[in-house]
């Protein structure tokens, strides 16, 4: 049907890779690039777009689950690296503070994802 997505395609635009991206530029002393390099936040649909394809060679699901675990990997050390003040004591992006932009960007999604997953299995069952 148009405008669904797959399971793959769901997970793969949720994968914390944008979080990791721009701690990787902040620590090469790099201007962040948010959302993304060639793209701004009125195009998260084209982005999230540029993420299937990023991932459309994963044919594997067990594949996309690996590489979603080692992301998490990379973001539970990142996120733990900084102080509560650090997180959430002044913006880190426009108004934003870098624990809610990380929020944002990761549990926020999967809390998204969580529940059209849901509704899907509901909708099998029926």
């Amino acid at each position: 049907h148009q405008g669904e997505i797959t399971t793959t395609e769901l997970l793969s635009a949720k994968s914390g890779k944008l979080v990791l991206s721009w701690h990787k530029q902040e620590q090469s002393g790099q201007k962040i690039a948010f959302p993304e390099a060639g793209y701004k936040w009125n195009q998260l649909g084209l982005l999230a777009q540029k993420f299937y394809r990023d991932y459309q060679d994963i044919t594997d699901f067990k594949q996309l689950l690996s590489l979603l675990e080692t992301n998490k990997k990379n973001l539970i050390p990142l996120i733990d690296s900084f102080s509560n003040e650090e997180l959430y004591g002044s913006p880190w992006h426009e108004k934003y503070t870098r624990g809610r932009m990380i929020q944002f960007n990761t549990s926020s999604p999967y809390k998204n994802a969580t529940g059209r997953l849901n509704k899907l299995l509901k909708q099998i069952a029926e």
